[in-house]
This record gives structure tokens, C-alpha cells and sequence, in this order.
């Protein structure tokens, strides 16, 4: 897995085309940031019935897909398509076949939100044949390049592959996706346990022993393989049993397994970087979604479920993704690896949004209200990202 101590530069092709196309993560980024924002700007009125999609799903279940299988495929695409050639050595993907995968990203959203209008089977075929296309060009690289250490990352695009087809046949069938949507969640949870199990405790240590000597992370071991396991088993439970009262104990033992990970990474000495300070915010939403988890299976009339999986997307994912999307984007254009006052308005929205929404789901007499200034916060967040950064992405540099 990737250990980075810095963001290098892989070797670059010849290339005379716009900047935006010249790296993976250029494109993916800025369109995920802009579509975060925009599918929850029109899932609200969507959910309380002043709009709508022609899409065959419910407005719930629209939600639930684009954010899951849309906007965060994207980022997980972006940030592969940027590392991966930095992990083998190889050339990354530049220009027309860069811009064939964003226009098949795209095409995907499209499909899903005409689902009504072009069928279920050609939405399902075309939203599908996106990861289908990340799985193989990525596998490709990584197996071409034999750094099978890197596999891992591989295999969760192919979980989301299968997840995405299963929610499409899941939600003809039955009307809801709640198996294929539990699959999603985890296997994002996994990817983020994994990669940033690695990234956060490397950019901690490179920062600390620079700026801040004194006590540094634990370096990666056999706790942190253990944690892994008993995360993975704990959301293989979740997702095939997510109210046996064995899965809570597992979930448990996770949660607190996780909090003990990342208390030994020394995010306390962080707080004058605000860059590598968010990683560990970010992180801390995980071991708080298996707590909230097992809480709901104890507790389902006091905790709901929506808690602990808002806690895991909007908290976990969405602060995690802007961390590595703002990161990457300073370290791969050239620029100062420091967070400017935009950068600090973005982190500060979506921890906001994460927050407002996880209480939203604990305080249902004022759901209304924190739905609302929850979405208010998410958008701020991904726009501000766009708005700021876009230009970066669009300029040629490095």
C-alpha cells in the first residue's frame, strides 16, 4: 500500500492538450466536487416531493446511488489514476482515453437519472460500465507493473462494481437497496481503512519530524493488520446481518480497535497543520460509525441507523475525500502544501455538514431544520472545493 513521504510526480507523456486532461485526478476531482453539491442541492426538494427525476428509483434511493456509486467512484478513480503510476512507475492516462472515462462517468449520471425514460437495463448497463472500465485499466497498471502490494485497492473498485450492479437489480426487484447499499458503505469504510491507514500516519510522521519533533505515529503493524481484520469481519456481519446482536459486538470491538489505531498516529500535535490535522477529523468519523452501529442494533428506538451510516459517509467519506482531493491537488500542481483560509472554510463546512446531518438523524423533532443546514454545509464545502480549485485543476502546472 501506498506510504508516500511526499506527492511525487511520475513521468509524463508529451502532452499538448487542455491541462485538465494531463492526470486522472485533474478531471475526476473537480466534477466529483461540482456533482456532490449538485445531487444534494435537488435531493432535498426531491425527498419532500417539490421535484423530480426521471429516474426509476425513489428519490431516496437516487440519493443514496449518486452519492455512493456516483460522486465517490469519481474521487476513488481520480485518486487511483494519480497514485498508481507513482506505486509502478508507469505512465498514467492522459487525453483521449481520459477523457473516453470522464465521458463515460458521465454518461452513467445521465443514465441513472433517466432511468424511467431509457429502462433499467440500459441504465444499469451504462452506469456499470464505468467501474467496469476503473477496474481494468487500474488492475492493468498495477499487475503490469508486478507491485501486487497494491492489489487491495483493486479488489474494493471490484466490490463497488458488483455493489452498483446489485443496487440496479436490487432496487428493480424489491423497490429498495438496502443490501446492496450496506455493501457500498463498507466496502468505502474498507478502502478508507486501508489507504488511510497508510497515508494519514506517513504524512503525520514526514510533518512532525520536520515541524514538531517529539513523539511520532506508531508505524504500521501487526495492531494495525488486526484492526483491519476485525473491521472487515465486523462489516461483512453489518452488511449480511445488520440487527443480529452478534454483529454488534463485533462492531464494537472494531470501534474500539479503530480508536485505539488513531490515537497512536499523534493527531493531537497536528493542530497548527490544518492539512494533515483534517486526515485524522476525518478518520475519527470511522471508529464513531461502528459505535453508532452497534448502537442501533442494541438501542433501535434511541439510535437510528441512519446515524452511524451518516457518521461513516458524510463524516468518514466526505471529509476524507476533500482531505486527499485538497491535498493532492497542492502537492501534484506544484504548489505549497499548506492550507490557505479557503482551504480551512472547506474542512470547516463539511465537518459542519457531517455533525448537523448525524444529528438530523438523532433529533427527529428537528430533522427538518438539520437536513437543511447540513445540505447547506456539504454544498458550501464541495463548491467552495470546486470554486477554488478548479482553476488549479484547469491550469497546466507540474
Amino acid at each position: 500500500m501506498m506510504t508516500p513521504s511526499h506527492e511525487p510526480n511520475p513521468r509524463l507523456k508529451p502532452f499538448s492538450g487542455p491541462a485538465l486532461l494531463s492526470y486522472g485526478f485533474r478531471p475526476f476531482f473537480l466534477l466529483a466536487a461540482v456533482y456532490a453539491g449538485f445531487g444534494v442541492l435537488i435531493w432535498l426538494p426531491m425527498f419532500f416531493g417539490e421535484f423530480a427525476m426521471p429516474t426509476a428509483f425513489s428519490p431516496l434511493d437516487w440519493h443514496i446511488h449518486e452519492m455512493l456509486y456516483g460522486y465517490l467512484p469519481a474521487v476513488i478513480t481520480g485518486f487511483l489514476l494519480t497514485a498508481i503510476p507513482n506505486w509502478t512507475g508507469r505512465l498514467p492516462l492522459q487525453g483521449a482515453s481520459l477523457a473516453g472515462l470522464v465521458t463515460v462517468w458521465i454518461a452513467g449520471r445521465i443514465a441513472v437519472s433517466v432511468s424511467a425514460v431509457v429502462g433499467p437495463f440500459t441504465s444499469a448497463a451504462v452506469d456499470g460500465l464505468f467501474l467496469l472500465l476503473v477496474a481494468s485499466a487500474t488492475g492493468r497498471e498495477v499487475i503490469a507493473g508486478r507491485n501486487w502490494r497494491n492489489l487491495p485497492p483493486i479488489f474494493i473498485v471490484l466490490i463497488f462494481l458488483a455493489g452498483n450492479v446489485l443496487f440496479h437489480i436490487e432496487d428493480y426487484a424489491t423497490g429498495k437497496a438496502e443490501f446492496s447499499t450496506r455493501l457500498g458503505t463498507a466496502a468505502a469504510i474498507a478502502l478508507i481503512s486501508l489507504i488511510g491507514g497508510r497515508v494519514v500516519p506517513s504524512f503525520t510522521r514526514n510533518w512532525l519530524a520536520r515541524e514538531n519533533p517529539g513523539r511520532l505515529p506508531v508505524p504500521f503493524g501487526r495492531f494495525d493488520q488486526a484492526v483491519v481484520a476485525v473491521s472487515v469481519l465486523a462489516m461483512v456481519s453489518w452488511v449480511a446481518s445488520p440487527a443480529w446482536i452478534g454483529t454488534a459486538a463485533v462492531m464494537l470491538l472494531a470501534a474500539a480497535a479503530q480508536t485505539i489505531r488513531l490515537a497512536r498516529w499523534a493527531g493531537d500535535r497536528t493542530w497548527r497543520d490544518r492539512l494533515v490535522l483534517i486526515l485524522h477529523i476525518g478518520y475519527a468519523f470511522v471508529p464513531l460509525g461502528f459505535a453508532m452501529l452497534a448502537a442501533n442494533i442494541l438501542l433501535p428506538q434511541v439510535i437510528s441507523i441512519s446515524a452511524g451510516i451518516h457518521a461513516w459517509t458524510v463524516g468518514a467519506i466526505g471529509t476524507m475525500t476533500l482531505a486527499i482531493m485538497t491535498r493532492a491537488s497542492l502537492g501534484h500542481t506544484g504548489h505549497t502544501l499548506a492550507a490557505g483560509p479557503l482551504t480551512h472554510a472547506i474542512y470547516a463546512a463539511v465537518v459542519i455538514a457531517a455533525v448537523l446531518r448525524v444529528a438530523a438523524a438523532l433529533l427527529p423533532d428537528a430533522m427538518t431544520l438539520l437536513l437543511h443546514a447540513a445540505a447547506a454545509a456539504w454544498i458550501a464545502a464541495f463548491w467552495m472545493f470546486a470554486a477554488g480549485y478548479g482553476p488549479l485543476l484547469m491550469r497546466p502546472g507540474r
